[in-house]
């Protein structure tokens, strides 16, 4: 499974994890499932990140570009069709997934509003995208 960093698992700018997150990744990896972090973050933030969580990771993604993802699955030795990626923006972390042949697992983000302005543009038109999606489109 390939995380998301920024607004999936953490707020974009905190040190710290939202109450639950470590314990459902506990839960994941005794459950034998290979993690990776994916961000489009700086390398040595998401380092931080990733040290805090004993988990590798892959930063300077390129994230909607499909390249991250086959790196990250690389690492961990995993497969596409028994992959996914989980994140929170439709036109970076679902897109590439989709194009790395994952299945993706798109969630609400966290703190949206703490994001920086270039995620923040994106919002609405994910919002019309995804309101199209559920009326069947």
């Amino acid at each position: 499974m390939l995380l998301d960093v920024d607004c999936t698992l953490k707020r974009h700018a905190a040190e710290h994890f939202e109450p639950g997150v470590l314990e459902w990744l506990d839960e994941i990896r005794q459950g034998g499932i290979a993690l990776c972090l994916l961000s489009n973050g700086m390398g040595k933030r998401i380092g931080r990140v990733a040290e805090q969580l004993q988990l590798p990771f892959v930063a300077k993604a390129c994230k909607p570009l499909p390249l991250g993802c086959r790196r990250a699955m690389r690492m961990i030795g995993a497969s596409p069709g028994r992959t996914a990626v989980v994140g929170d923006q439709l036109f970076a972390d679902i897109i590439a997934g989709r194009l790395a042949g994952l299945t993706s697992i798109l969630v609400r983000p966290i703190h949206p509003e703490e994001e920086p302005w270039f995620t923040r543009m994106k919002r609405p038109a994910e919002r019309l995208l995804l309101g199209w999606m559920k009326r069947g489109g």
